[in-house]
């Protein structure tokens, strides 16, 4: 029997990664190929035209599994009845901004999709905020939907996670499916931490741990993790727009395994409500890494942290600690 549609919503549908994401998601890269969806558009009515533009190629691709499209400047009407959140919309920095007029812009962005999505979207739906600054703005969303549960709230970090498994595929020259479980942990920016101590590459004999096959200490400690950690910037520096088609293929990787389930032994990195476990700050949307399995996600316990990688879990931690004082702030 066929399945009913799933309604996904994306926020700054017009934009880059949204014209990248909705064929993913038209196409079944998100939630399988026997699932039927409609697609939810938003975006701000200076972009109205384009995002008509894209309804309209929507329609010429003719996917199979697209049973509708809503195209819409109105929040209300975006949000009823939806089952997952992609919110790409957002404010982006400008020059000479301040980070807290960044900040202050996202939080009343994201107070009143909040408030549309908790009064209107699907119970239980699952909501993932890709918009910068992601962890703090889905921490509003949070804040502002005290009825959709926190555990449904979360933020992108697969594609800083999808990176760190692309250097490491690179750097030993093995493909990238053979190479698994590294984690980024904390906030989605400079400070996060992409971890390799508990990563393993499948081999020809066996499954064999990163540092062993890398064999550089240096390079896993320090090129490796800035690397990472700047790969935004550096793609922005070569094609003058920021990443878009891997923000959205890692948006599709997340909500597809959040909701269809990890395979065996291998676990993902999602910003998720911290609970202070790897004495984290409990309070924030932080990284961790998860497996998931019927539709929600479980953070991996009994990790060992050398006191390298404590230094930077504390020190992401603060800076999202500071981050969520400043959104407060902006709210006063």
């Amino acid at each position: 029997m066929a399945k009913e549609p799933v309604r996904v919503l994306v926020s700054g549908a017009a934009g880059q990664i949204g014209y990248a994401l909705v064929p993913m998601i038209a196409r079944g890269v998100m939630l399988g190929a026997d699932q039927p969806v409609i697609l939810h558009m938003l975006d701000i009515p200076p972009a109205a035209e384009a995002l008509n533009g894209v309804k309209m190629e929507l329609v010429d691709a003719a996917f199979p599994l697209l049973k509708g499209v809503v195209a819409t400047t109105d929040v209300v009407e975006a949000c009823t009845g939806v089952n997952i959140a992609v919110m790409v919309g957002g404010f982006p920095r400008k020059e000479g901004m301040e980070r807290k007029d960044v900040m202050s812009k996202n939080v009343s962005i994201y107070k009143s999709q909040a408030s549309a999505l908790e009064q209107h979207a699907a119970p239980n739906c699952k909501v993932l905020v890709v918009a910068n600054p992601a962890n703090t703005n889905a921490l509003i969303l949070k804040e502002f939907a005290p009825s959709i549960p926190a555990k449904n709230i979360t933020c992108l970090t697969r594609l800083d996670h999808n990176r760190a498994l692309g250097q490491i595929s690179e750097k030993l020259n093995v493909q990238v499916s053979d190479v698994k479980n590294v984690i980024i942990w904390g906030n989605h920016s400079s400070t996060q931490y992409p971890d390799v101590n508990h990563a393993t590459v499948k081999t020809p004999s066996a499954e064999k741990p990163v540092c062993e096959l890398v064999k550089d200490d240096a390079w896993l400690n320090g090129e490796f993790i800035t690397t990472v950690q700047q790969r935004g910037a550096a793609i922005i520096k070569a094609r003058k727009l920021s990443s878009a088609l891997s923000a959205a293929s890692a948006a599709c990787d997340h909500i597809r395994d959040w909701v269809l389930g990890t395979p065996e032994g291998t676990w993902v990195s999602m910003g998720v409500y911290s609970d202070g476990s790897y004495n984290a700050p409990a309070g924030v949307i932080y990284s961790f890494p998860v497996t998931c399995r019927n539709g929600e996600w479980t953070i991996v316990q009994g990790l060992v942290i050398d006191e390298f990688s404590r230094k930077k879990l504390d020190l992401t931690g603060a800076e999202l600690t500071k981050e969520k004082e400043l959104a407060y702030s902006c709210l006063s």
